[in-house]
């Protein structure tokens, strides 16, 4: 009858010492990995519709080749489209997009500032994957993006909140990005570095939003 009464009432258990065991909460899984949905720079891959092809080079390394003038490309197309490709960790694909994007913000010029809006929803996917790999990419892509045009910054501002929780999630995390590009740079270097850019390069107003978003923040504009 005691027996009943207990599992009933979900009793805490004891141990053979009589004492009860405090089970804790579990996991709330902020830092876990979430698989990514395919993204439609795979597709168009597969339906042989992107504009590059893998370029091997020398001493096995690999680039992109485009298949089309780069400079009469549609920004409003394809920046989203190899934006949207920062999910990707496997080749080809990961080549694609990285090496994409890094080529088409280097000659875009002004008509990447137009895209801005467009950009937003594939940054935000892939830093919510919580891929080290894949947020590593992302943030630089970002900083290139900060760099890219005139007005860029100022035009993420209004965008911010919509990407900046997991930078708060990860700003302290000090797991190294593990790639090629730079071994020595931890997850929380290169969040850090990107929020001192979007402050530097978003206007005035831009420490208010960032700090209201990732609250350890610290301005870095009157150091």
């Amino acid at each position: 009858r005691l027996l009943f009464v207990s599992a009933r009432l979900k009793l805490p258990s004891r141990s053979i010492t009589g004492k009860s065991k405090v089970v804790g909460p579990p996991s709330a899984g902020a830092f876990k990995e979430r698989p990514a949905k395919p993204t439609m720079l795979r597709k168009y891959y597969h339906r042989g519709d992107l504009p590059v092809v893998v370029n091997h080079i020398g001493n096995g390394g690999r680039a992109i080749k485009w298949k089309v003038d780069i400079y009469s490309l549609d920004y409003h197309h394809y920046l989203p489209l190899f934006f949207d490709g920062l999910c990707e960790t496997t080749f080809p694909c990961e080549l694609f997009a990285r090496q994409g994007i890094y080529e088409l913000l280097k000659i875009g010029g002004p008509k990447i500032l137009p895209v801005i809006p467009q950009l937003i929803i594939p940054i935000r996917n892939a830093m919510n994957t919580r891929n080290h790999q894949v947020m590593c990419t992302t943030l630089r892509a970002i900083q290139q993006l900060l760099q890219s045009a005139d007005g860029v910054g100022e035009a993420m501002v209004p965008y911010l909140g919509r990407i900046l929780t997991v930078f708060n999630i990860f700003k302290n995390k000090n797991e190294n990005c593990g790639d090629e590009v730079g071994r020595e740079k931890t997850i929380g270097d290169l969040i850090n570095e990107t929020l001192q850019m979007f402050e530097a390069y978003g206007g005035p107003e831009t420490y208010k939003v960032i700090k209201y978003m990732v609250p350890t923040y610290e301005s870095c504009m009157n150091k």
